[in-house]
């Protein structure tokens, strides 16, 4: 009888394992099958502080996890205890196991935005704003208290033109503010470097003088190999007391006043950004410069010319004197005007069409 009995048990005890072993596998198994309900990328979101358990219930109550109980119990056994909190996407295709991971190494949900060359501080934070992800600590009557805030001896108390334009990627949850002070590290970084390797007897004062003049490099070309060229102009002429008589300079002063196209009247804005007015450089940037311009500025074509004018598609003619300069006019502007006449090429990079110089 008690051979039976111990018979009986052994047997028992081998069902009970082979039952565990095959529910084991079994479960191994839904691990690694797709997640049937994720048939569309589905964003996630785990909240500072969740539990294991609140999370993988959280995760069943929307149809993603099945066996949330188990799955507690397998994560605690496994010691994948710290999920980390954040947006996720989840995507078609993933299993459990792969949601699971994705959680404990803290693979969050990035967005990306690009703050483009040529924007005013305006565009740039009407952009940031418009990023539902992105919350939004700093307004445009804040921006030189926030300067103060990031940096204590700052290039300058204006805003404009501080802050470098890029792709930056972020994710939910960051500020404006967040963004800004990393655009901002940028810009005084690059300038730096330019700065420390600009080109000898420039009637440049400063670093952020050199921005000033590279926002209106920005400003007047987008074609590359150009740059140098029109920062050289605005060298020769600086150096000879002539004034500037950039275009973007009045733009910038006309603000919402601009009408698309330049009038004699225009030019005549009293402003001290107006340079058919003044002499030297304008009080702050009037844009966003991008890394060439910046470098441009710093390392000047060396030419002895003094005048451009736009072609008509979004290239300049150079000249050395009046002269030259009046016979490009004719040619480009009069006589054979493009009918698509613009002074840049459109790119979509926020810069207004003008008139030549």
């Amino acid at each position: 009888m008690l051979k039976k009995l111990l018979l009986f048990l052994i047997l028992l005890l081998l069902a009970v394992a082979t039952g565990l072993a095959v529910g084991w596998q079994r479960f191994e198994d839904y691990l690694d099958q797709p997640i049937a309900a994720l048939q569309q990328p589905t964003d996630i979101q785990v909240a500072p502080g969740s539990s294991v358990t609140r999370v993988v219930y959280q995760l069943a109550e929307k149809g993603l996890l099945q066996q949330p109980r188990l799955l507690v119990y397998y994560l605690r056994a496994s010691e994948q205890l710290d999920l980390q909190a954040g947006e996720y996407e989840l995507a078609p295709g993933m299993t459990p196991r792969q949601v699971l991971q994705a959680l404990a190494r803290g693979d969050v949900k990035y967005y990306q935005l690009t703050l483009v060359e040529g924007w005013t501080i305006r565009q740039a934070l009407d952009h940031l704003h418009g990023q539902e992800a992105l919350s939004r600590q700093v307004d445009a009557d804040g921006l030189d208290q926030f300067l103060q805030q990031i940096d204590k001896e700052p290039l300058s108390r204006a805003p404009e033109g501080l802050f470098f334009p890029d792709t930056y990627r972020y994710t939910r949850g960051m500020s404006d503010a967040d963004l800004l002070a990393r655009a901002y590290k940028i810009m005084q970084q690059t300038l730096a470097e330019a700065w420390a390797s600009r080109a000898e007897g420039l009637p440049l004062a400063s670093p952020y003088e050199a921005l000033i003049l590279a926002s209106i490099v920005e400003k007047e070309t987008a074609v590359d190999s150009e740059r140098e060229e029109i920062a050289g102009v605005f060298i020769n002429r600086l150096n000879k007391g002539m004034r500037l008589q950039t275009d973007p300079t009045v733009i910038y002063a006309l603000g919402e006043n601009y009408s698309g196209n330049i009038t004699r009247k225009d030019l005549q804005v009293d402003s001290p950004f107006n340079t058919y007015r003044i002499k030297g450089l304008p009080p702050t940037p009037i844009a966003l410069p991008s890394r060439r311009s910046i470098e441009a500025a710093l390392q000047p074509a060396t030419t002895g010319n003094l005048y451009f004018v736009a072609r008509g598609d979004g290239s300049h003619k150079f000249s050395a004197t009046l002269q030259q300069h009046n016979s490009a006019v004719e040619e480009y502007q009069v006589r054979n005007r493009a009918k698509n006449y613009r002074s840049v090429p459109e790119r979509g990079t926020g810069r207004e069409d003008k008139k030549g110089d």
